[in-house]
């Protein structure tokens, strides 16, 4: 299973699938990241926390902790 949080810099990635219960998983679908939408990786932190990405058209710092959460292809 690969997830954001593997995404190299400059990827263009798709979301396959949210893990995540509750309170979690509606606060990552609230900033855009919902099921098929591709995500650009842009920056990635010295210690990889947070990591930058462009999602329909707008930039969003993700923590590791989130993106570990987001199933991608």
């Amino acid at each position: 299973m690969n997830t954001l949080r593997d995404a190299k810099i400059g990827d263009v990635v798709k979301v396959k699938k949210l893990h995540g219960e509750g309170a979690v998983k509606r606060r990552i679908m609230d900033m855009g990241i919902t099921k098929n939408v591709e995500i650009h990786v842009r920056k990635v932190a010295p210690l990889g926390d947070p990591v930058e990405v462009t999602v329909r058209g707008y930039e969003l710092s993700l923590r590791k902790a989130d993106a570990e959460m987001i199933e991608v292809e």
